[in-house]
């Protein structure tokens, strides 16, 4: 084999290779040879079909394979010979002209094709005792938890229809139509919808206008969507809610004890009260673990510099372009809407990108030179979450990922990245501070990177 460099710039390198003809024709016979004794033609015994007829017959395709099988060979011998890791799989240029391709395939030429890959960087890790993160403490005032319990309370609650006005704790039955700009939107109405007030079921502000309504009233609510509403459509929009009331009932008193706990399946109110803590204690572990994580990262991001793998930030951009390109197209928002223009957007979405890749290699590099798995039987909880998530998929969904290794590789990822979060918090310098929930939400907000404006 003769290799020639003929680029070696930053990360990318490309090379001209040539396997001599001698070498793929010696290789040919060794595979006929194989073939003989199994193949069956009629006209010949097993095991007696001569070379040169088997070659006539099979040669060019057993040789298509066999240059399949060089192409990884000595790609494999020369990261091996450089010491090289690439960052995705190499890339081939094999001749295109027809008459060349098919005396290679007869073994009267020499294999020559280029050969390209990107090889990942050097990563020199830092010290990870400089780095210092806040883990937010979220305290259940126990204000909280006794607004939970009535809640509770008021859900098990028998209702009775009512004269008069509504106050806070009353059931409302409404008719509504929801309209952004005076147009109704999808999903924005609905009829006899029952609405206790003061539950916090509906988007803030909602409740609140429906106090002192009475039967028969018609009402136009203000109200304007959270910035983080599920439907990216009416995130932080203003709208307004035709609304009718169609009849007013007052809640059965209910009292928050022991026969009330019993009665939602729970021994006593004390064991209540503590399951409500705990309930409200898990609704924060993920945000608090998101804000932890994402100082970490940024201080990993500080830390490691280094030139990423262009190929692979690339495709990282497009995955990421083409969901904003699909929020857009939804939202039927465009640039000029968000004050931006598409260049200066996809120059933040690659940076973002860019960032993604960098460290993803660092917390690769971590976990491999601290020997961080992801073991089988994690890997099977998480497959066995994800079936659970698809009811009525649920053999599809564990065929898809058992028969396909990439698709595993997305489960596994995820997982991997952490458990090394998990190692760098042992690490780190940590420091526990007691927030709010509000406190803790506004703290992510203003994590939030900005877009940029003209």
């Amino acid at each position: 084999m003769q290799v020639t460099e003929t680029l070696s710039e930053g990360l990318k390198r490309e090379f001209k290779v040539v396997v001599p003809r001698e070498e793929l024709e010696t290789r040919l016979n060794e595979k006929l040879e194989e073939l003989k004794g199994t193949t069956q033609i009629r006209g010949f015994r097993p095991g007696k079909v001569p070379i040169a007829h088997l070659r006539r017959l099979a040669g060019r395709q057993t040789m298509s394979q066999i240059v399949n099988d060089v192409l990884n060979e000595k790609t494999n011998e020369l990261l091996r010979q450089r010491d090289e890791r690439p960052a995705l799989q190499p890339k081939y240029t094999l001749t295109e002209d027809e008459t060349e391709a098919n005396r290679i395939l007869d073994a009267k030429a020499d294999l020559e094709y280029g050969l390209a890959y990107e090889i990942l960087p050097s990563i020199t890790l830092g010290d990870f005792k400089t780095i210092s993160v806040e883990r937010p403490i979220v305290e259940i005032p126990d204000e909280e938890v006794e607004r939970q319990m009535l809640a509770l309370a008021r859900n098990a609650a028998t209702y009775s229809k009512k004269d008069g006005a509504a106050e806070d704790g009353d059931r409302v039955t409404i008719d509504y139509v929801g309209k952004v700009d005076g147009v109704p939107f999808e999903g924005g109405a609905d009829q006899d919808a029952n609405i206790v007030i003061g539950s916090r079921q509906f988007i803030p502000g909602f409740e609140e206008q429906l106090v002192g309504a009475t039967a028969g009233e018609e009402r136009v609510l203000n109200v304007t969507f959270p910035e983080d509403y599920g439907a990216p459509a009416l995130a932080g929009k203003a709208a307004t809610f035709d609304v009718t009331v169609k009849e007013v009932s007052a809640a059965e008193s209910v009292a928050i004890d022991d026969a009330l706990a019993q009665q939602l399946g729970v021994e006593n109110v004390d064991k209540m009260r503590q399951a409500v803590r705990a309930q409200l204690n898990a609704q924060n572990q993920g945000p608090a673990r998101q804000r932890i994580k994402r100082q970490l990262l940024d201080q990993l991001d500080t830390l490691h510099k280094f030139d990423s793998p262009p190929t692979m930030v690339e495709q990282e951009f497009e995955a990421v372009w083409r969901e904003v390109e699909a929020d857009f197209a939804r939202s039927g928002r465009t640039f000029a809407d968000e004050g931006t223009t598409e260049e200066k957007l996809r120059e933040y979405y690659r940076n973002i990108a860019d960032r993604r890749v960098r460290l993803g290699l660092v917390l690769a590099e971590i976990g491999d030179r601290n020997r961080i798995e992801v073991t089988d039987q994690e890997l099977q909880r998480a497959l066995a979450n994800e079936v659970r998530r698809n009811p009525g998929a649920e053999q599809q969904i564990y065929d898809m990922y058992n028969n396909n290794p990439a698709a595993m590789n997305r489960l596994r990822a995820p997982l991997f990245e952490e458990k090394v979060v998990d190692f760098l918090l042992e690490l780190v310098n940590v420091t526990d501070r007691n927030v709010t929930r509000e406190e803790l939400m506004a703290l992510i907000a203003a994590d939030e990177p900005t877009m940029p404006t003209e």
